[in-house]
């Protein structure tokens, strides 16, 4: 399991990335916009998360706990991007879940390793 400090830099760097690049070219947003979106979404949501998952890390079940509030915050991170966007966008959402979905296959590979 990674500590937080880690997990967030980790999550960072690999959703920033994505983020940036779809919001600057599927959404015209400036770079610095885009930049600045997908590192305000993380922030919202990513010290929430750890700390409502920290204590079913141990537990069977967690797989499941963590699919679920990951769909919570991939809603979260779309909702956050149309408001601050300006757009009501379905496909904020699969952006929202293609960034999540990323930085959790880099976690699960990280810890693996």
């Amino acid at each position: 399991m990674l500590r937080y400090p880690a997990a967030l830099a980790l999550t960072l760097a690999v959703e920033i990335p994505v983020y940036a690049a779809a919001l600057r070219w599927g959404w015209a947003a400036s770079w610095r916009r885009a930049v600045l979106c997908a590192l305000g979404v993380n922030l919202a949501t990513h010290p929430l998360l750890w700390w409502l998952l920290a204590p079913w890390t141990a537990r069977a079940a967690y797989p499941l706990v963590l699919v679920g509030a990951e769909l919570v915050v991939c809603g979260a991170e779309a909702a956050l991007l149309a408001w601050w966007l300006g757009r009501r966008d379905p496909l904020l959402a699969v952006l929202a879940i293609t960034a999540n979905a990323a930085s959790v296959f880099a976690g699960l590979i990280y810890a693996s390793a």
